[in-house]
């Protein structure tokens, strides 16, 4: 890390992070409150996914050690010369395309001046002029959980290099800096005032991440900032004119975001209501607090002093290499969605798991192959997913393959062992049986399903006996019991019981109708 000279620091996250789950709450109406409505903008920070740097050879990456990706062009050395990555502005353009915005076959760079310990080169090169991409356009619909579909128009899509990060809170009166970010390759994306709740703005970004992981253009990690959100709110007595606004900086997940947007509408109405003004500033957000503090006064585009980057020439590409690009652009999360949805009968909850969870899609679509797509969208998206989340492992980080999910599904679609047993099949493969086959694991513990007549019958004989006053009660009508007696069957058998073989012997046993015993379940289930 910089200071005054150079020192060391540990940079510590944790991997774990909510699985495609939107916190904010579903507004029903597009007000705020009642005769209030908010204004809000998202300005969107996203690191672009290549090797190297925007404007020098140094490689990227995340969670280095500090101070060991930087080069004398990242840190302004006197001399050195900008030289633009082809693969960055390739990855503009696509995200351009993706997000229906006009490439602008002429563009150009400017120097944006501020002073800051982690901007070495006291400016930022930036497109604020002449952008790589104008307009373009982000729906959200029903199935994004809006009541109406909404359409969030996009300013303009640019090119930046990102800046170091500053730590000032490692010693007291000292700022640390790491210089790995510095000169990383970015995509400004921003919105037009098109949101009017937290729930909107976070359902957006979340959209947005979907986008951009889909055509590889950034890995747009808030926790790990490969993606950073600026939140631009004011509100307005409704159908008045836009109010003052206010940014909210360094919002780290799609959760802080939505609370910090709440946080922000709240406390410029409160001030509003109280006969105060609201004052144009840069503010950040307590978490703990649920609160919203100033940061300084709100800089307008004079204070940055634009000038034309006189090191870079006009960036030129021809029609022929953007239509190229186009034609390779994958299939994008809204087709996708539609498709999953009807090809394996998924409703929209689980289709947006698979879109919102990196890596999840291939897995489940590789898993379908060949077998019942019920039975993978139980164990995959359901008993998978709950025990990773249980456990707090995010999906890229299963340890489960596909050939053993695989093979846990095929020993279940082929009834070789039941329901319980395979559940605790996966949570071995989870926590200990790393890389072993399932159907090792069944054999090494003696879990094949038990479906022998007469060992299932004595046993329920044996728990009817035991249990006298509950069979008369079943065999009198009352069929509350009956579940009872299918679960203290499977607990005797350590789950292994075959449960239709189990079920014909008890309705037998107990003079029920099959068809009563299954009325009881579906009720059971609806209620």
């Amino acid at each position: 890390m910089l200071r005054s000279g150079f020192g060391s620091i540990r940079r510590t996250f944790s991997p774990a992070r909510s699985s495609c789950i939107c916190h904010a709450r579903l507004f029903t109406t597009r007000q705020v409150r009642p005769g209030w409505e908010a204004v809000i903008g998202i300005e969107v920070h996203a690191q672009i996914d290549s090797k190297t740097k925007l404007f020098s050879d140094t490689p990227t990456s995340f969670d280095e050690a500090v101070n060991t990706k930087v080069s004398l062009v990242d840190l302004a050395f006197p001399g050195v010369q900008p030289r633009l990555n082809s693969t960055c502005v390739e990855m503009a353009v696509k995200t351009a395309l993706a997000l229906n915005s006009n490439v602008q076959l002429r563009s150009s760079f400017d120097r944006k001046h501020y002073f800051y310990p982690d901007l070495p080169q006291g400016y930022q090169i930036t497109q604020h002029r002449e952008p790589i991409a104008r307009g373009g356009h982000l729906t959200l619909t029903k199935l994004d959980g809006v009541v109406e579909p909404i359409t969030v128009r996009l300013d303009q899509i640019q090119l930046e290099q990102d800046t170091g990060k500053s730590f000032h809170d490692m010693e007291p009166g000292v700022t640390l800096l790491d210089m790995n970010r510095a000169g990383t390759g970015l995509m400004e994306i921003v919105t037009q005032p098109d949101l009017r709740t937290a729930n909107e703005a976070a359902l957006l970004a979340k959209k947005l991440q979907a986008v951009l992981r889909c055509i590889g253009s950034s890995q747009a990690n808030m926790s790990e900032g490969s993606m950073r959100c600026d939140v631009n709110v004011s509100v307005r007595r409704t159908g008045a004119p836009f109010g003052t606004r206010c940014e909210v900086k360094n919002l780290n997940s799609v959760r802080f975001l939505a609370m910090a947007i709440e946080a922000e509408i709240d406390r410029q109405i409160e001030v509003l209501e109280n006969g105060g003004q609201i004052v144009p500033e840069t503010r950040g957000f307590d978490v703990a607090a649920r609160k919203t503090f100033k940061l300084r006064s709100k800089e307008t585009a004079p204070d940055y002093r634009y000038m034309p980057e006189p090191d870079l020439p006009p960036l030129c590409l021809s029609q022929t290499y953007v239509d190229q690009l186009a034609a390779t652009l994958p299939e994008l999360p809204d087709q996708c969605r539609d498709r999953i949805m009807q090809q394996y009968d998924l409703n929209v909850d689980d289709a947006n798991t698979l879109l919102n969870e990196p890596g999840s899609l291939v897995y489940f679509e590789e898993l379908a192959k060949g077998r019942q797509v019920n039975i993978v969208r139980n164990w995959t998206l359901h008993e998978l997913f709950g025990q990773l989340a249980g456990q707090d492992i995010p999906f890229e980080q299963n340890p489960v393959s596909v050939s053993q999910m695989g093979g846990l599904v095929d020993l279940v679609q082929d009834k070789k062992i039941t329901g319980p047993t395979a559940k605790k099949v996966l949570r071995l493969m989870l926590e200990s049986e790393h890389g072993v086959m399932p159907q090792v694991i069944v054999e090494q513990r003696g879990w094949a399903r038990q479906g022998d007549a007469q060992a299932l019958t004595e046993l329920c004989q044996k728990l009817a006996d035991a249990h006298k006053d509950k069979a008369d009660a079943v065999r009198s009508g009352t069929l509350k019991f009956f579940p009872w007696f299918i679960g203290q069957a499977m607990r005797e058998s350590k789950g292994r019981a075959d449960p239709v073989e189990l079920n014909k012997i008890l309705c037998d046993l107990l003079g029920c109708k099959p068809e009563d015993v299954a009325a009881l379940s579906k009720k059971k289930k609806k209620n």
